[in-house]
């Protein structure tokens, strides 16, 4: 290779890396959409209006869990080369999405006065049931014992 080549080749890669990091500026400024004004865009308004409490809940549930799930999936992304635009490609839309649905169902929560249902009691053993039996200790006199 000569010295014209091998510079072409740097000024390409040296391109590439621009327009890489170029991408992962322009997607990160949407970052923060899924609590902006925009993000309503992503979801029906009237989607929660006839839900009751109960259901409300389960979804407030499930939007919080996906939510968390995702922007998980975002952090991991970023930690590699590249990650930040296959973060925000891959899973950003999702995301904005989850955020608005659970904004719409928030609104929705404190318009219906709804209150979180207390957590389920821990499961306890009945007093009826026998203590688990212990095994006793394994000794070579034992062992020889039972040989004999």
């Amino acid at each position: 290779m000569n010295a014209s080549m091998i510079r072409l080749i740097s000024s390409c890669r040296t391109v590439a890396v621009l327009a890489l990091v170029l991408c992962g500026v322009t997607l990160s400024a949407c970052a923060n959409m899924g609590d902006g004004p925009l993000s309503g865009a992503f979801v029906d308004p009237s989607i929660y209006d006839y839900y009751d409490c109960k259901q409300l809940e389960a979804q407030r549930k499930t939007l919080t869990d996906r939510a968390a799930q995702l922007q998980a999936l975002i952090d991991k992304a970023n930690t590699g080369f590249g990650g930040a635009v296959v973060g925000e490609v891959a899973y950003r839309n999702d995301y904005i999405t989850a955020r608005a649905q659970l904004k719409l169902l928030e609104e929705n929560w404190r318009r219906n006065k709804c209150v979180a249902s207390p957590p389920a009691p821990a499961a306890t053993s009945t007093p009826d049931q026998p203590p688990a039996k212990r095994k006793r200790a394994h000794s070579a006199a034992r062992s020889i014992d039972a040989v004999h």
